[in-house]
C-alpha cells in the first residue's frame, strides 16, 4: 500500500520545561553516524560512531554529555584481515537488551568494499568498554543485498528492527524496512517496506532512505531518516505512526513531503543527518544527535572527507506533539 505523504506546518508552541545546558558543538570531531545510549538508572552516557578510517568500533563513556568530549575512546573490536567484516565498518549502534550489550553495525569485505551487510556483537559485562565482545554473525533479512543502519526498539511488548536495504532490481540505493524480532539478533515474519526514496529531495545524487532513528512520544512512533548523497545535499525526513497502530502495516505510516532538517549555509551546517535521540541530563529533555560538516565543498569524496562532526541540539515539540526542527538556530 502506498505511503501517505503530508506537508506538516509547524505551530509556534513549545513544550514547557526547564532549559538545559549543552556542551559546545561540535561534541566530537570526525565522528559520523553518532549514537548515544543513556543508562536510565545511572544517567551515564555511552557514545559510539563511525571512525574516519572505517576500521574499528569504539565506545567512550561519561556521566555527563560534556564529559564525552574528553572521555577515552576504547576500541572494542577491530575489522578482520579478510572475508566478511574486513572493510567499511559503518554506523554502529549500542543497545542494552535483557542485561546484555549489543553493537549493531554495517561492514563489507576488503575484496568487495560495497558488499555491505549488517552484523551484531554482544557483551555480557556491565560496562560496555569492559568484558569480551562476541561476534553474533550477520543479521540476515529477506534479501541478500546491500543493507545497513540497523536500529532496534521495543514497543508495546514487541521488539522491532528498522534498517535500510537495496531491492534486488536496484531501482534505488536503499529503502527503509521494518520487521518484528525474535530476540536481539534475528528477525521474524515478513519485513515491511516503510519508505522508498521517491521524493525529489530524497534522490539527489543517489536514491537513498537510510539512517532511521526512533522516538516514541506524544502518542506517536516517530522515525527520522536521512536521504540523498552524503554531501551538502544530505538531509533528514520524518515518518510517523499512531502509537496504537500496527507498525507492520504500511498504511499505519505517514510521511512528510519536505525535509525536516537540511543544509543551512548561514549556520555553516552542511549535509546534516544520520541522527539519533537521547535524553539530556535532566532525564526529560529530548536531544537530537547528528553529524554535519561546517563547509560545503568536499575535501575529496563523501567517504574520504573525514570532517563529519557530531553535534547536539535540543528537540522541542509543537502543540500537536510533533518534533520541531525549526525555527533555525546555531547549535
Amino acid at each position: 500500500m502506498r505511503l501517505a505523504v503530508f506537508t506538516l506546518g509547524y505551530l509556534l508552541a513549545f513544550q514547557a520545561g526547564a532549559a538545559v545546558t549543552l556542551p559546545q558543538n561540535p561534541l566530537l570531531l570526525q565522528r559520523a553516524d553518532p549514537f548515544i545510549y543513556r543508562d536510565a538508572q545511572s544517567g551515564c552516557y555511552h557514545f559510539t560512531a563511525t571512525v574516519p578510517d572505517f576500521s574499528a568500533l569504539e565506545i567512550r563513556s561519561s556521566c555527563s554529555l560534556a564529559g564525552l568530549k574528553t572521555a577515552k575512546a576504547v576500541q572494542v573490536w577491530q575489522k578482520k584481515a579478510s572475508g566478511p567484516m574486513s572493510a567499511n565498518i559503518w554506523a554502529p549502534e549500542l543497545h542494552r537488551i535483557n542485561n546484555v550489550w549489543y553493537l549493531y553495525f554495517a561492514a563489507s569485505r576488503i575484496d568487495a568494499p560495497f558488499h555491505i551487510r549488517m552484523y551484531v556483537l554482544s557483551n555480557k559485562a556491565a560496562d560496555p568498554t569492559q568484558g569480551s565482545w562476541q561476534e553474533e554473525g550477520e543479521l540476515t533479512t529477506h534479501l541478500d543485498t546491500f543493507a545497513l543502519d540497523a536500529t532496534t526498539f521495543e514497543h508495546r511488548g514487541q521488539r522491532y528492527l528498522l534498517w535500510a536495504q537495496q531491492d534486488v532490481a536496484q531501482t534505488y540505493n536503499s529503502a527503509l524496512w521494518i520487521a518484528a524480532m525474535d530476540g536481539p539478533t534475528k528477525i521474524k515474519g515478513t519485513p515491511v517496506k516503510l519508505s522508498e526514496p521517491t521524493l525529489p529531495w530524497e534522490t539527489h545524487g543517489y536514491k537513498v532512505n537510510e539512517g532511521p532513528a526512533v522516538l516514541v512520544k506524544h502518542g506517536r512512533v516517530l522515525v527520522t531518516y536521512s536521504a540523498s548523497a552524503t554531501d551538502h545535499r544530505y538531509a533528514m525526513g520524518l515518518l510517523w505512526a499512531d502509537a496504537n497502530a500496527d507498525l507492520l502495516n504500511p498504511a499505519s505510516w505517514q510521511k512528510r513531503a519536505e525535509p525536516v532538517f537540511a543544509s543551512d549555509a548561514a549556520l555553516k551546517r552542511f549535509g546534516p543527518g544520520h541522527n539519533s535521540f537521547v535524553l539530556a541530563e535532566d532525564g526529560k529533555t529530548d536531544l537530537m544527535v547528528y553529524h554535519s560538516r561546517d563547509y560545503r565543498d568536499l575535501q575529496g569524496t563523501p567517504l574520504t572527507d573525514p570532517n563529519r562532526h557530531t553535534r547536539l541540539r535540543v528537540l522541542p515539540f509543537d502543540a500537536e506533539g510533533f518534533p520541531m526542527f525549526a525555527p533555525e538556530q546555531a547549535d
